[in-house]
């Protein structure tokens, strides 16, 4: 298995929303870093709008894909 390009590029499975708008669970994001927002337990997310914004980190779970996977998502953003 390949490493990854930019370890700072991460992806979540979205579990749960409170606005199906902005995000939709089963559906991945990527996940910005933002070191301030993870110390109080948000995480920064590209939503369904194209705009990066803090959401809760229990609407998400992390996920590890193949780096063929987050080169294709990353691309199609």
């Amino acid at each position: 298995m390949s490493k990854r390009r930019n370890p700072a590029t991460r992806f979540a499975v979205c579990v749960r929303s409170h606005d199906l708008d902005v995000l939709t669970p089963r559906m991945i994001y990527q996940v910005l870093p933002d070191e301030s927002a993870a110390k109080s337990n948000y995480v920064r997310v590209v939503d369904n709008e194209g705009e990066d914004y803090l959401y809760p980190a229990d609407y998400f779970m992390f996920v590890e894909l193949p780096s063929e996977v987050e080169k294709a998502l990353l691309k199609a953003a």
